[in-house]
């Protein structure tokens, strides 16, 4: 069955955060903030606080962070709070071997795709690692006001861009998230830092 499945395998979709790019807010935490307290604060209220989810579900801008987490975080940790909140991004490296990896599957004539838990801010920094044209679609979670691991958020990639989900293949770090694919019908699988053994599974 699975043989099968493989066969049958024409788009590969990709997780943007820690598959295609690094996502590590310890970057930023430490490039600004001036004691081990700051980091704490930040980190719990900035990058463990509802806001982060709210930015990716749609609900808030990115740009809103700060003014909502503030009131949370003593004055004198502001400006470092500030700097946090609007350049985050600064932490978003390739993963090794993700252009690449990208550029190949593509070559090969397989659909490229990415499905992002994300906010607005994802329109800033993406094609920095890759120009939008490059893939065949994308779809960010803050667009649809839905988050991985719902089943409706797959299902709403599905039909916009008129795939068939067996024939979809979805790469997440996240074993959740592989999860709510698999649901939805896809192939899916969870990425370990390493494009090799996801090119061993498309060639089995």
């Amino acid at each position: 069955m699975r043989e099968c499945a493989i066969n049958m395998l024409k788009n590969i979709i990709f997780d943007m955060g820690n598959v295609l790019l690094d996502y590590d807010p310890e970057i930023p935490l430490n490039e600004f903030c001036r004691s081990e307290e700051e980091k704490d604060a930040i980190r719990r209220e900035l990058f463990e606080g509802p806001e982060w989810v709210q930015g990716d579900m749609g609900t808030i801008r990115d740009a809103d962070r700060y003014d909502l987490v503030k009131e949370r975080v003593p004055k004198e940790m502001h400006p470092a709070l500030k700097k946090c909140s609007y350049s985050w991004d600064i932490c978003l490296k390739p993963i090794e071997g993700a252009r690449e990896f990208c550029r190949k599957v593509k070559a090969a004539g397989y659909g490229v795709y990415v499905l992002s838990n994300a906010s607005d801010k994802f329109y800033e920094y993406f094609p920095k690692f890759l120009p939008f044209d490059f893939f065949n679609g994308i779809l960010v979670s803050a667009d649809v006001h839905m988050i991985k691991p719902d089943i409706r958020i797959y299902q709403h990639l599905l039909e916009k861009y008129q795939l068939q989900a067996e024939e979809c293949l979805f790469i997440d770090d996240r074993p959740e998230n592989v999860e709510g694919a698999k649901k939805a019908g896809m192939q899916a699988v969870v990425f370990e830092n390493n494009y090799d053994k996801i090119a061993e599974y498309i060639k089995k």
